[in-house]
């Protein structure tokens, strides 16, 4: 199982990031993902998920209506599209299998949003 997270980078506030995570090993399609995010300093936390069924979403709370995820099973990819960016999304970004697992962490994927 292998999970490699891609498209971070260096913003404006009110600008707008896709992030990607490829993967491989499984079939994406019996999974749910999620997106998580860990400030310096801070615990990491749940940012959205999608399910692997009906593709049911969760966003946390500070990131809804900014933030979309989707997903492509066939091209075994799930999407995290970040719009109107604020200082405070400044993390790494992460994704992982649900029920997520210390195994299945990448290196992540640079966040930085500036005012």
């Amino acid at each position: 199982v292998r999970l490699v997270e891609s498209g971070g980078g260096s913003v404006q506030a009110g600008e707008s990031l896709r992030l990607t995570c490829a993967t491989s090993g499984f079939s994406l399609d019996e999974y749910s993902i999620g997106w998580f995010r860990q400030a310096p300093g801070k615990a990491r936390e749940a940012v959205s998920c999608i399910s692997a069924v009906e593709n049911f979403t969760y966003y946390l709370e500070a990131v809804k209506g900014r933030f979309t995820i989707s997903r492509d099973n066939a091209e075994n990819t799930v999407y995290l599209q970040m719009n109107n960016l604020k200082p405070e999304d400044t993390a790494v970004y992460y994704c992982n299998r649900l029920p997520r697992r210390a195994d299945y962490w990448g290196q992540g994927t640079q966040v930085t949003v500036s005012s």
